[in-house]
């Protein structure tokens, strides 16, 4: 989320959402998927180019408590910076406990209505929550995808959360947007999930290295 506050400027028409998406499969996924990563597998590359594992969880880490601190509008150290600012530090030893607890946590915050109204803050930048909102599912989403691809997992994704990111991908230029998405490629695949990753600029054939 580094620097996406730019492209989902698009996403905003002023028109308020009908209703907005549950962010608790994503977590419950998000969970599953960081509780079966091994130690084994820390320092095995990640379908983000150049990033470990391991710094993908620290960017997890990250994210999920600045992303449950916008939905509660507690703006200020964790919604004012990005979890890379200063680089891509190393997680912290309590990872495998932590990430899922502050994915509860993001889950039940943006459960509350009122966290869909109004304005909020991740990453430095100012957004509608109901865009906020949508950029969170996004990240728990493909990160889980990236983390669960990276070390040998399957990602099952519901109906409801395909849908609601089928249209939140759309808003964004399909030619890529810097910091966010990669240019899209080939999105002629066989499941509407496949096609979103796609459309975020990864490619759903890619493999860890040790199952390629």
């Amino acid at each position: 989320m580094s620097s996406w506050g730019a492209g989902v400027r698009g996403l905003w028409d002023g028109e308020a959402m009908v209703s907005p998406p549950d962010l608790s499969p994503a977590a419950q996924r998000l969970r599953d998927v960081v509780r079966h990563v091994s130690d084994a597998q820390l320092n095995h590359p990640t379908p983000c180019e150049g990033r470990t594992v391991a710094q993908l969880l620290a960017h997890l880490s990250g994210l999920t408590a600045a992303f449950r601190a916008a939905a509660d509008k507690e703006l200020g150290p964790l919604t004012d910076t990005t979890p890379d600012q200063n680089g891509w530090p190393e997680p912290a030893s309590t990872w495998r406990d932590d990430i899922p607890a502050q994915a509860d946590r993001l889950a039940i915050a943006w459960h509350d209505p009122e966290a869909w109204t109004g304005m909020t803050r991740a990453g430095g930048f100012d957004a509608p929550a109901e865009v906020m909102g949508l950029v969170a599912l996004g990240e728990i989403t493909f990160h889980a995808w990236d983390l669960a691809t990276a070390t040998g997992q399957e990602l099952e994704v519901d109906d409801a959360t395909t849908d609601a990111l089928t249209a939140y991908v759309e808003g964004f230029d399909p030619s890529g947007t810097p910091g966010m998405f990669g240019p899209a490629v080939d999105t002629r695949w066989p499941t509407p999930f496949e096609r979103v990753i796609a459309r975020t600029g990864r490619d759903p054939r890619w493999q860890a290295p040790e199952t390629a």
